[in-house]
């Protein structure tokens, strides 16, 4: 029964070695960079506008709704987002400044910047 109790230690041990490693591997990794840049609402037509963009594990797709020359939604269909689903907040600062030139969400910056950039896509494309 003793030597059952310290296989199963050992075994516990390792498993939290492991993770512990795991965790801060993630951590050290660094954001990809993803390039915004701002669109011109001004030259967008009326109507319903399609993008999608990914990067490394995120992706997402939605559609943006504009109408005289605003912003007036952003609907997210898909957002495969890891940790980042607070990012989709951003979609609020998005609408209420009418520009893509936002604060990203603190701990959601790759996810906040995928969704910013799936925006620049539906209205450029």
């Amino acid at each position: 029964m003793k030597k059952g109790f310290k296989i199963f230690g050992i075994v516990v041990l390792a498993f939290v070695i492991l993770l512990g490693g795991a965790f801060f591997y993630i951590k050290s990794q660094e954001v990809p960079h993803v390039q915004v840049s701002n669109v011109e609402l001004d030259n967008i037509k009326d109507g319903s506008y399609e993008g999608e963009f990914s990067e490394g594990l995120v992706k997402v797709n939605l559609s943006v709704e504009v109408k005289d020359n605003k912003i007036i939604d952003i609907i997210i269909k898909e957002h495969q987002n890891g940790l980042g689903k607070k990012a989709e907040k951003i979609i609020d600062d998005i609408k209420s400044k009418q520009s893509l030139t936002v604060d990203v969400v603190s701990g959601a910056t790759l996810s906040s910047n995928v969704i910013r950039r799936a925006v620049q896509e539906a209205l450029t494309n």
